[in-house]
């Protein structure tokens, strides 16, 4: 039986063979097709980030680090910390890599000689540039992020980011329903809520470049949305600060996008002292993770992004009492905000009531014993 030409089917062949051209040959290194890419990447861009190379290479960001953690372990590659930035890991090349790199440049000239066999390869090589072309510009799909959720925005800011003129972006959703919260829509999203094109929010920071400084991504809780990465960086290409707002609740999320190095400041809610905190962000105490919010604690409180702990302080919640073992429990904190409990008329539950400007200012001072850093928000006097 005459077989014709299938495009899907070569494509497949000549991957699958060159795969295990190089699985074969490459075996005394113990090394596979799979970290090849990687490895003389490395090699030609000592210092990259994981980041870079994932996005340079187009492969997804799981295969690169599974790859290249594995070439840490077999001794060709090394991770440092940047000495500008620690959140961010540059990889190297190590001696042993050294000793090979010259081996494996010829067996990659030696595959691409046997296949360019009878063929006009340059040629192909110039088509094959085109045709992957091709499959960036009409084959991938739309922009990651635009499955994210966006319940609202707020154009211009100068407290939502300390010392930045800033836009600051509502995520929609949320795994806490805390009572006295001021935006209900935001938690218990309506069916026929409209949410914001996530496409149009980035085309207006284009345009108010140089205007502003920062976004902050705020809530709902900004860590449960998909694509919130992909949007971020969006974000940071157009050269924008950004900071991040979250409950806390997702702490290897949280590491995991700080350690991106897109992330420029962080501010965590501090809902109440443990032993009110189930009720104070509205669920069942068996329901309650808060080994998750003190890992997020931990994680701040010793690793390298610039953060803040907040409290919204609610007369019906919070106790002096209360605010004084939050202080014990996030002694030593960067810096810590009170902030006054404001109806918006659009809360969860209403009927909260807020504690005095004179009232908020002795409680402020009693925290500041062990707090030093901690400073009112948002106090209206009177």
């Amino acid at each position: 039986m005459e077989t014709k030409s299938n495009f899907l089917i070569n494509q497949s062949i000549l991957y699958r063979n060159t795969q295990k051209f190089f699985d074969r040959i490459l075996a005394k290194y113990d090394i596979g097709s799979g970290q090849l890419l990687f490895l003389f990447f490395i090699n030609e861009n000592e210092g990259i980030s994981m980041q870079e190379a994932s996005r340079i290479c187009e492969v997804d960001k799981g295969t690169t680090t599974k790859s290249i953690q594995k070439l840490i372990e077999q001794g060709y590659v090394q991770s440092r910390t940047d000495e500008n930035d620690r959140r961010v890991k540059r990889l190297y090349t190590t001696s042993r890599a050294a000793e090979i790199m010259s081996s494996l440049y010829e067996y990659r000239n030696e595959c691409r000689s046997k296949l360019a066999n009878g063929v006009d390869f340059a040629a192909f090589e110039q088509m094959l540039d085109k045709v992957c072309t091709n499959s960036r510009e009409y084959l991938m799909p739309e922009p990651q992020y635009t499955g994210i959720k966006i319940g609202g925005m707020q154009k211009l800011t100068l407290l939502d980011f300390p010392g930045k003129a800033a836009a600051t972006i509502f995520t929609c959703g949320c795994n806490y329903k805390c009572p006295f919260c001021h935006n209900r829509d935001l938690v218990f999203v309506p069916e026929n809520y409209e949410f914001f094109d996530p496409e149009e929010v980035i085309a207006y920071l284009e345009k108010r470049k140089g205007i502003l400084d920062g976004v902050a991504i705020s809530g709902g809780e900004p860590l449960i949305q998909d694509g919130l990465e992909e949007f971020i960086a969006a974000i940071k290409k157009l050269g924008y600060l950004v900071k991040l707002d979250t409950n806390g609740n997702y702490p290897e999320r949280l590491k995991e996008i700080c350690e991106t190095g897109m992330i420029d400041y962080v501010a965590m809610d501090i809902k109440n002292c443990p032993e009110r905190y189930a009720e104070t962000v509205g669920l069942n105490p068996e329901v309650l993770k808060l080994e998750n919010i003190r890992e997020s604690v931990r994680y701040l409180m010793t690793g390298d992004v610039p953060y803040e702990f907040r409290t919204t302080v609610v007369r019906e919640l919070h106790t002096k009492e209360n605010l004084l073992e939050i202080a014990e429990w996030i002694r030593g904190a960067d810096r810590y905000y009170l902030q006054q409990y404001m109806d918006s008329g659009n809360v969860i539950q209403p009927g909260w009531t807020a504690y005095s400007s004179d009232e908020m200012k002795e409680l402020c001072a009693a925290v500041a014993q062990i707090v030093p850093t901690v400073e009112l928000r948002g106090v209206k006097e009177g």
